[in-house]
Protein backbone atom coordinates (compact mmCIF):
# COMPACT_ATOMS: atom_id res chain seq x y z
CA UNK A 1 0.00 0.00 0.00
CA UNK A 2 1.51 3.50 -1.12
CA UNK A 3 1.88 5.88 1.79
CA UNK A 4 -0.89 8.24 2.11
CA UNK A 5 0.01 12.16 1.74
CA UNK A 6 -0.80 13.48 5.62
CA UNK A 7 -1.34 16.73 7.28
CA UNK A 8 1.21 17.67 9.53
CA UNK A 9 0.15 17.52 13.54
CA UNK A 10 -0.31 21.06 14.80
CA UNK A 11 2.60 22.61 15.98
CA UNK A 12 5.05 20.59 13.95
CA UNK A 13 5.65 22.20 10.84
CA UNK A 14 7.61 25.03 12.72
CA UNK A 15 9.63 22.19 14.03
CA UNK A 16 10.40 21.17 10.49
CA UNK A 17 10.93 24.29 8.78
CA UNK A 18 13.69 25.08 11.77
CA UNK A 19 14.76 21.70 11.02
CA UNK A 20 15.41 22.28 7.30
CA UNK A 21 17.14 26.01 8.04
CA UNK A 22 19.59 24.32 9.86
CA UNK A 23 21.56 23.66 7.20
CA UNK A 24 21.50 26.80 5.45
CA UNK A 25 19.52 29.47 3.50
CA UNK A 26 16.44 28.16 1.80
CA UNK A 27 13.18 29.79 0.17
CA UNK A 28 10.06 29.05 0.43
CA UNK A 29 9.50 26.48 -2.33
CA UNK A 30 12.63 24.74 -1.49
CA UNK A 31 12.22 24.42 2.13
CA UNK A 32 8.97 22.72 1.01
CA UNK A 33 10.80 20.60 -1.22
CA UNK A 34 13.22 19.41 1.14
CA UNK A 35 10.58 18.55 3.78
CA UNK A 36 8.85 16.33 0.55
CA UNK A 37 11.85 14.30 -0.19
CA UNK A 38 13.19 13.71 3.87
CA UNK A 39 9.95 12.61 4.76
CA UNK A 40 9.88 9.95 1.53
CA UNK A 41 7.05 12.13 -0.07
CA UNK A 42 4.81 11.77 3.07
CA UNK A 43 4.91 15.58 4.20
CA UNK A 44 3.85 17.52 1.22
CA UNK A 45 3.83 21.11 2.82
CA UNK A 46 1.67 23.37 0.78
CA UNK A 47 2.06 27.44 0.07
CA UNK A 48 -1.13 27.83 2.35
CA UNK A 49 0.38 26.78 5.08
CA UNK A 50 4.07 26.87 4.98
CA UNK A 51 4.32 30.94 3.72
CA UNK A 52 2.29 31.91 7.56
CA UNK A 53 4.46 29.28 9.36
CA UNK A 54 7.47 31.17 7.73
CA UNK A 55 6.43 34.29 8.72
CA UNK A 56 5.55 33.19 12.53
CA UNK A 57 9.02 31.79 12.57
CA UNK A 58 9.89 35.60 11.55
CA UNK A 59 8.05 37.44 14.16
CA UNK A 60 9.41 34.97 17.11
CA UNK A 61 12.99 36.38 15.38
CA UNK A 62 13.65 32.70 14.88
CA UNK A 63 14.74 33.23 11.36
CA UNK A 64 15.82 36.21 9.22
CA UNK A 65 14.41 36.30 5.44
CA UNK A 66 16.36 38.91 2.67
CA UNK A 67 15.69 38.67 -1.11
CA UNK A 68 18.34 37.31 -2.89
CA UNK A 69 18.56 35.26 -6.67
CA UNK A 70 17.33 31.85 -6.39
CA UNK A 71 19.26 29.23 -8.88
CA UNK A 72 16.36 30.11 -11.60
CA UNK A 73 17.63 34.10 -11.48
CA UNK A 74 14.34 35.19 -10.29
CA UNK A 75 14.48 37.00 -6.92
CA UNK A 76 13.24 34.75 -4.05
CA UNK A 77 12.63 35.24 -0.44
CA UNK A 78 15.77 33.21 1.36
CA UNK A 79 15.09 32.42 5.14
CA UNK A 80 17.86 31.67 7.58
CA UNK A 81 18.04 30.67 10.80
CA UNK A 82 18.90 32.78 13.67
CA UNK A 83 21.10 31.65 17.02
CA UNK A 84 17.67 32.35 18.91
CA UNK A 85 16.28 29.60 16.23
CA UNK A 86 19.28 26.96 17.08
CA UNK A 87 18.33 27.92 20.75
CA UNK A 88 14.68 26.70 20.00
CA UNK A 89 15.20 24.18 17.33
CA UNK A 90 17.93 22.11 19.96
CA UNK A 91 14.72 22.74 22.67
CA UNK A 92 11.34 21.39 19.90
CA UNK A 93 14.03 18.50 19.06
CA UNK A 94 14.19 17.17 22.84
CA UNK A 95 10.23 18.08 23.36
CA UNK A 96 9.27 15.87 20.00
CA UNK A 97 11.83 13.07 21.12
CA UNK A 98 10.09 12.65 24.14
CA UNK A 99 6.95 12.56 22.54
CA UNK A 100 7.85 10.61 19.97
CA UNK A 101 8.88 7.73 22.96
CA UNK A 102 5.66 8.54 24.86
CA UNK A 103 3.71 7.58 21.85
CA UNK A 104 6.01 4.34 21.19
CA UNK A 105 5.32 3.46 24.74
CA UNK A 106 1.95 3.53 24.53
CA UNK A 107 1.54 1.73 21.28
CA UNK A 108 3.79 -1.34 22.24
CA UNK A 109 1.26 -1.29 25.62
Amino acid sequence: MEPKKSDLLQGTLDLLVLKTLASGPLHGYAIAQRILVASRETLDVQQGSLYPALHRLERKRLVEAEWRESENGRMAKFYTLTKLGRTQLEAELDQWKLYAQSIRWVLEA
